[in-house]
């Protein structure tokens, strides 16, 4: 096969992929579960290249993130779900009844000043149409929690859940409180490693993360934007290891984590060191990486 603009050799080499005995081993084995994190994951990248203004990076990383959606499609068409093309119908066929003032319907174009209220009507039909070709047992029950989207990353997802559910009342009244239930999950977890059972681990982790999300909010902090900045944290402090340990002519492979250790140490004396010297330029510094993690987030 050769490259192509067509969309078609895309999909033809998807096929190519998944055929059995002939296709890839890795592609074969895998199912929407599997493949859903590389979906996630692909869409941060393309968030990432935009945030870094790299169109080179842009082109591949939509291109990677399409690739999704393409491998999702096969395999729907495997077992007589749908195909790529009904996606394409099926989202093209929704932006065309949303804009009913730029393609006009059988009513004819609408103001300017209609149009958000349209959207919203449209928008509340196309929910309506979903629940009605749902199971009866799907819709029987109609949840305060129902409008918060699944597809959200977890924490972000969490902390809306948190949200909706304090609307009513069901909250802590101290951020306190909450840290009093993140030892308590703690202590479980520490049960769960006394008794090695892997699924409660996973399950009593979460359930820590969630008392987690919690104290975020209620001390206004996000936890998406929290954690990326201690994600770039730890990557800061760690290069400095790398490059600690490379001036002596070692390689991380060559130091012990005692060494390791003492040097994250030092690389975090001189963060320290520099924002209590220099504090209005650490706030500074701060609000800005603040407001790049907002961007990417």
């Amino acid at each position: 096969m050769t490259p192509s603009r067509d969309i078609s050799r895309l999909i033809e080499i998807m096929a190519a992929l998944r055929t059995p005995v002939t296709g890839c081993p890795w592609d074969l084995e895998q199912n929407f579960a599997t493949i859903a994190p590389y979906t996630i994951e692909e869409a941060y990248e393309v968030a990432d290249a935009i945030t870094r203004g790299d169109f080179d990076d842009l082109r591949e990383e939509l291109g990677d993130l399409l690739l999704q959606v393409v491998y999702h499609a096969r395999m729907a068409e495997e077992q007589n779900a749908f195909a790529f093309g009904e996606v394409v119908e099926a989202i093209t066929t929704k932006l065309i009844r949303r804009h009913p003032h730029v393609f006009a319907d059988k009513d004819g174009n609408i103001a300017t000043a209609g149009v958000k209220s349209a959207w919203e009507r449209i928008k509340a039909e196309e929910k309506a149409e979903r629940a009605a070709r749902r199971p009866p047992e799907e819709t029987a029950h109609k949840s305060l929690l129902s409008g918060v989207k699944a597809g959200q990353p977890a924490l972000t997802r969490a902390m809306e859940l948190q949200r909706k559910a304090s609307t009513v009342g069901f909250d802590w009244n101290d951020p306190r409180a909450v840290l009093s239930k993140i030892r308590e999950e703690a202590d479980e977890i520490e049960a769960a490693l006394d008794n090695g059972d892997a699924d409660e681990l996973a399950a009593e982790t979460g359930d820590l993360l969630f008392a987690l999300v919690n104290l975020a909010r209620h001390v206004g902090a996000d936890p998406e934007s929290a954690l990326r900045g201690t994600n770039a944290k730890f990557e800061r402090r760690f290069a400095y290891i790398e490059r600690a340990l490379s001036a002596r002519g070692r390689s991380l492979e060559d130091a012990t984590l005692e060494e390791m250790d003492a040097l994250w140490n030092e690389a975090k004396g001189a963060e320290q060191s520099l924002s209590s010297s220099r504090p209005s330029e650490a706030r500074a510094g701060t609000h800005t990486a603040e407001s790049h993690d907002k961007a990417r987030g």
